[in-house]
């Protein structure tokens, strides 16, 4: 690979990191080019986009991004494989997935909206996280249970405001 094709790669992923948000580091060594293609297909069907790069390649792209990757560097090892997904937690449920039936690929680390998650302990975790949708949608819920509790309250409580006002006048 001469110097353009690196500085392409470097800026590829670099627009990648920004524009997905989301990317995992993952370590795909050892396996055969069959499971490799195999991987691949399982990421294209799940929409992620896998790449393979070299260490010190994907660390020039996220210096590039900008933020704090830091933590990240030292697990910059050996071979790596970088997973993009606009879904935080797709890659963490495929890498699972294709665990059932092999040892690998294992987590190195992953980058979901600022948060840094370093190791492959970290994969059950990843899997559980839920979108800002999930989060928010829950929020509204809870904001809107006590005003929901408080109108029903208060429409029961006139209710029986109301019977007892038709009572009095009955009995005059």
């Amino acid at each position: 690979m001469n110097k353009e094709e690196k500085y392409d790669l470097v800026l590829a992923l670099t627009e990648q990191m920004k524009e997905y948000g989301n990317f995992y580091i993952t370590d795909t060594s050892d396996l055969t080019v069959a499971k490799v293609n195999n991987i691949r297909r399982q990421c294209f069907d799940a929409d992620i986009t896998m790449q393979v790069a070299k260490n010190s390649l994907i660390k020039k792209a996220m210096e590039a991004a900008g933020g704090d990757f830091s933590p990240i560097y030292d697990v910059l090892k050996g071979s790596s494989s970088i997973l993009f997904s606009k879904s935080a937690t797709a890659p963490a449920k495929l890498i699972k997935l294709l665990r059932k039936k092999s040892d690998k690929p294992l987590l190195k680390a992953a980058y979901i909206d600022s948060a840094i998650f370093i190791g492959d302990d970290q994969l059950d975790t990843l899997t559980k996280l839920k979108s800002k949708e999930q989060l928010i949608g829950e929020i509204v819920g809870l904001l809107q249970s006590p005003a929901k509790n408080v109108i029903s309250a208060l429409q029961s409580g006139g209710n029986i405001l109301a019977g007892v006002v038709k009572t009095l006048q009955e009995r005059g």
